[in-house]
């Protein structure tokens, strides 16, 4: 990060983590310059190397030689954050809650995104909202014409790639089905405390945020059904948007043993679903095979093979194999039962 200015980053107004990052950041009170457009145009535009996949958001930081470099992936970049800026860390000083909120945020970050992707693009109705919005983002005065070929373009594409996240027509009642499940514990959960893990909000709480940016405020489908289903989860994605005026201190974040029962009910959604997905996707990466099969919620989930979500699962497991015995205890005792134990096995 540069010594001097706001941070630089390249996003998009409709991309989830460039939400989730722009709300830390203002949360965090940490001054940025954001960039709204494609990374790699705009890196080239600026002779700076492009990242091998240069994902939303795309950061620009300032090396050991002061050149700025590109840098994505927003949980390692929230933790350089956590180290590089005090005061107002998004991510809690005990050992055994910040593993719980790792473990959300990933959640967030990797299963969330599913159904922010299947929605958008499963449905009609959604894709056509998606197709005739996004190429406006990027450019509001694209010319008529130029405009409903992009939209076609850029349909064509996304459908194509449903796959990447496993939304089939199989797959997709288990995906609205935990979607559903996940709103209705959320809104209990909020009926009790303003974040996941108390009275102020982790990196966890904005991973959760930005996927729902888009569900409750972009998508008609998503839309709908949160608005039915969570009146609380709507109000609490327009409040997380700018958190900068609250005032956190470290007494708001419970403790691993006090959380509610909501937050267990939250992580019975993660063992229900997400765990099944990542030890199935990482027993198919070390067999050596490009799909993967499991049951998931009762029925048959299939999809190709993430070689990311198997680095998701080897770090889930480094930050718990870094707890003491005491933190890992109180991990133990919270996840039992849940699901997520499965992971630590």
């Amino acid at each position: 990060m540069s010594n001097s200015g706001p941070v630089e980053l390249i996003g998009a107004t409709a991309s989830p983590y460039t939400r989730k990052m722009l709300a830390l950041l203002r949360y965090r009170r940490i001054p940025y310059a954001i960039t709204w457009g494609d990374p790699s145009t705009i890196l080239a535009e600026r002779g700076i190397e492009s990242p091998r996949i240069p994902f939303l958001p795309t950061f620009l930081f300032a090396n050991a030689s002061g050149e700025l470099e590109a840098v994505c992936d927003s949980t390692p970049i929230t933790h350089r954050l956590e180290k590089s800026v005090a005061g107002r860390l998004a991510i809690p000083s005990d050992p055994a809650l910040a593993f719980i909120n790792y473990l959300l945020e990933d959640f967030g970050d990797e299963w969330c995104t599913k159904y922010m992707f299947h929605y958008r693009w499963h449905f009609a109705p959604d894709a056509d909202n998606a197709g005739t919005l996004l190429p406006l983002a990027a450019n509001l005065t694209v010319p008529p014409q130029t405009h409903q070929q992009l939209k076609a373009h850029f349909t064509e594409r996304q459908v194509g790639r449903l796959g990447f996240v496993g939304s089939n027509d199989q797959t997709a009642p288990i995906i609205d089905a935990s979607y559903r499940r996940l709103l209705n514990q959320l809104e209990a959960h909020f009926e009790r405390e303003p974040f996941l893990l108390g009275a102020r909000p982790g990196s966890a709480d904005f991973a959760l945020f930005g996927q729902l940016t888009q569900l409750v405020g972009f998508d008609p489908t998503p839309r709908a059904i949160a608005h039915q289903l969570s009146p609380r989860t709507v109000a609490w994605v327009g409040v997380t948007d700018d958190l900068s005026g609250l005032e956190p201190v470290d007494g708001d974040w419970r403790s691993v043993d006090s959380l509610p029962d909501t937050l267990r009910s939250i992580l019975g959604e993660v063992g229900r679903t997400y765990v099944p997905a990542l030890l199935a996707n990482a027993a198919a990466i070390e067999g050596g095979q490009k799909q993967w099969s499991a049951t998931i919620d009762g029925a048959l989930w299939s999809q190709n093979t993430f070689p990311y979500q198997g680095k998701c699962l080897a770090w889930i497991r480094q930050e718990y194999a870094g707890l003491d015995d005491a933190s890992r205890s109180c991990v133990d005792g919270l996840l039992a039962g849940t699901g997520c134990e499965m992971l630590l096995a």
